[in-house]
């Protein structure tokens, strides 16, 4: 995140920078270059003036001479021509043109030569009209192309220091406005975990974030209360319901041993609402412990288990004349809680061996599906109705005889696990479960 909001306010900059450095570096050279042609110009006007002297009246004055030694030792070039393009005066080094100008320009003229820019100004006698010459004036861009290049250096100096202070204060706002929401991140994945004690300390950054971090922490406080309560009130109904169930049952077989047909008939009914009850509690308690669940996710091979799973009930299904088998065409990874895909394998296995007849068939069915993992449970047994299947993950959703907490207990932990579950039919009949999984990347959902 500080990454980001560094590279964000960076780009800005740089942007802001931009959009201002560059055109005023533009409009300063563009301008320079204009100063340099006019100021040449005027220099070639004046010249022309000072030559129309020698060129009208044909006097041999020293103003002109002086004038082009002058021009001559700041390095620019200088040529005077009559009407016939005849070269009248030069500076000595080098005149400004290497060819002579025929017939005169009536006009000024600029336009450049290698490095250098070259005016032409004509020479207008007094109070007449026409040119009666012309002078080319040529001066060095060379000063002017330094001078501008100087102007971008400077720009892009002071544009460089900008961007280094902007990047020190974004980098440390960056810090400022991530540091607590990476804290608070760190801690919210703790909590997650299972370790209901963390708390997030935020002193830093904006107050919205301290006033999150105390939120957060107000928050945990209240949930590790429930949590506990929770547990507290797990332990004590299974010490107190299960216990006295256990101790009712040994003393209706003791009074069963004794009694008489009628009655040890009616001791028997008892005895089944009573394991039906145990059952119930038993199952209570581990739905409970499925929404509850607070560990930490491992990464599990799903075909390894549901073999291993099918090995342990093999027993139970040869017994009751079921088929059991187990088709994983390749690798398939998965990240639940310790046991949870036991768990979840057992109660499928234990409801579908209830219901299917002998001769019945159940194949398990181990897959990857993209970054996630898919276990498939078909039977071939009686199936359920739509209405049944939507409500089969409810709590006692069975009919008499179940306790309607198998399915519930498989969505419970598929869901805590951030996976899902779902049924369908199985073509020719039967009931399909599938359950989808968050793979080795996948995320993990902790409640």
């Amino acid at each position: 995140m500080a990454r980001r909001i560094a590279v964000a306010v960076l780009t800005l900059i740089i942007a802001l920078l931009a959009a201002v450095a560059i055109p005023l570096g533009l409009l300063i050279a563009a301008q320079d270059r204009r100063d340099f042609r006019s100021g040449q110009s005027g220099a070639a006007s004046i010249l022309a003036t000072v030559a129309e002297e020698r060129l009208d009246d044909g006097v041999h004055g020293t103003a002109l001479a002086r004038s082009i030694r002058q021009l001559g030792g700041q390095d620019d070039r200088v040529a005077v021509y009559n009407s016939s393009g005849q070269l009248i005066a030069a500076t000595s080094r080098r005149p400004a043109l290497g060819q002579p100008v025929h017939p005169p320009v009536a006009t000024l003229q600029t336009f450049t030569s290698g490095d250098r820019l070259v005016v032409l100004a004509p020479v207008v006698p007094d109070g007449g009209t026409g040119s009666t010459g012309t002078v080319a004036l040529s001066r060095s861009t060379v000063p002017l192309d330094h001078k501008i290049f100087t102007l971008w250096v400077l720009i892009s100096g002071v544009a460089a220091a900008g961007l280094g202070v902007a990047a020190i204060v974004a980098i440390g706002l960056s810090r400022w406005l991530a540091r607590p929401i990476t804290t608070l991140a760190g801690a919210a994945r703790q909590f997650g975990e299972g370790a209901l004690h963390t708390r997030a300390h935020v002193s830093t950054g904006p107050p919205e974030a301290r006033n999150l971090s105390d939120t957060f922490n107000t928050m945990a406080t209240r949930i590790e209360s429930l949590v506990i309560g929770h547990q507290a009130l797990m332990a004590d109904v299974s010490h107190q319901v299960r216990t006295p169930l256990a101790a009712l049952r040994l003393r209706l077989d003791l009074l069963a041993q004794d009694a008489d047909e009628s009655t040890a008939a009616e001791l028997a009914g008892a005895q089944e609402e009573i394991a039906r009850l145990a059952r119930m509690t038993n199952g209570l308690l581990a739905v409970a412990r499925a929404e509850n669940n607070t560990v930490r996710a491992t990464l599990v091979d799903v075909a390894a288990v549901a073999r291993e799973r099918c090995g342990t009930w093999h027993p139970v299904a040869a017994e009751r004349d079921v088929t059991l088998e187990v088709a994983a065409p390749g690798p398939a990874m998965a990240r639940l809680g310790e046991d949870h895909l036991e768990q979840i394998l057992d109660n499928l296995l234990a409801n579908v061996l209830d219901v299917l007849p002998a001769g019945g068939a159940v194949t398990i069915t181990v897959q990857a599906v993209g970054p996630r993992a898919q276990l498939i449970v078909r039977d071939n047994g009686p199936g359920m109705g739509g209405q049944q299947q939507r409500l089969a993950f409810r709590r006692f959703s069975a009919g008499p005889g179940g306790t309607g907490l198998g399915l519930a207990i498989v969505d419970r932990l598929a869901t805590v696990n951030g996976g899902s579950a779902a049924l369908s039919d199985t073509p020719g009949g039967g009931l399909t479960v599938t359950i989808d999984l968050p793979g080795d990347s996948g995320g993990f959902n902790q409640f």
